[in-house]
């Protein structure tokens, strides 16, 4: 009976990578294959993008804390905030991640043009995606990751230099997230992009308290402006979950960005 169940075992991990496209799942064995950082991708994305590696990274670092408090898949979760950002590899200077500070390419570019220039890296990503033979699953994360939200800032500049233009041209094609897992992939990438952009330590600098309070703000406000938008309407997170989210969000972002003893953000019951 021994001889038999190890060469079963033996069959089933021959076979699982060629029947998981079939079963619309993935296995650990694979999902930590395209997480290697020498996969070739995410190879290409260290040397030509550096600046979205380091955002993928700390993405992937506030998703596996959040999934698991809610039990998610994690090494799903990783996999996909690698490459949630993988189109950005077409322009990675267009993206200010890359910029290292220097000049705006956007400051010489139309509002429109500028937007469709940042809303075309789901495109690039999932070419790049399928030119690669990565799995459907990952693919979602690039696909879903912007849902149908917009290009607030470009939308809103075109608007104060008078031009004429339409809410829905700023707009990412989607679709909204279908699932949780990229659906917490959505929250976790705008929190970090819009703390980043906080200046948080320079905040923390003048006043220990405001950078906490500026976290809690804009985590807060984050999940509160996609389940306005809908985003979250193919989803089942519970209350209870959105709780969760913002709390250890919260709490990590904290750990990342203070090095002083901070009281944890207790969630109410």
């Amino acid at each position: 009976y021994f001889i038999v169940e190890v060469g079963l075992s033996y069959f089933f991990v021959m076979i699982l990578p060629i029947i998981e496209p079939y079963i619309d799942t993935l296995s650990i064995l694979s999902l930590r294959e395209v997480s290697y950082p020498s996969s070739p991708l995410l190879r290409e994305l260290q040397r030509n993008a550096p600046g979205t590696y380091q955002h993928s990274l700390t993405i992937a670092t506030l998703i596996e804390a959040v999934g698991a408090k809610l039990r998610m898949d994690i090494n799903l979760l990783r996999a996909g905030a690698y490459y949630h950002d993988i189109g950005k590899l077409r322009k990675p200077h267009y993206f200010v991640e890359n910029q290292g500070g220097g000049l705006n390419a956007h400051d010489e570019m139309s509002p429109m043009l500028s937007s469709m220039t940042i809303i075309s890296h789901v495109r690039d990503g999932l070419e790049l995606a399928y030119e690669a033979n990565l799995p459907k699953r990952i693919r979602d994360f690039i696909a879903e990751h912007h849902g149908t939200t917009c290009t607030r800032y470009f939308y809103n500049k075109a608007v104060a230099m008078g031009e004429n233009v339409e809410w829905s041209s700023f707009c990412y094609p989607g679709p909204a997230p279908r699932s949780r897992e990229t659906a917490l992939l959505m929250i976790t990438d705008s929190v970090e992009a819009a703390v980043r952009a906080a200046n948080i330590r320079e905040l923390e600098a003048e006043d220990a308290n405001k950078g906490v309070n500026t976290i809690e703000k804009i985590v807060n406000q984050v999940v509160a402006s996609k389940i306005n938008e809908k985003q979250f309407d193919n989803v089942n997170f519970t209350q209870k979950d959105f709780a969760i989210i913002k709390e250890t969000l919260i709490n990590v972002l904290i750990s990342m960005y203070h090095t002083r003893k901070v009281k944890k953000i207790e969630r109410k019951k």
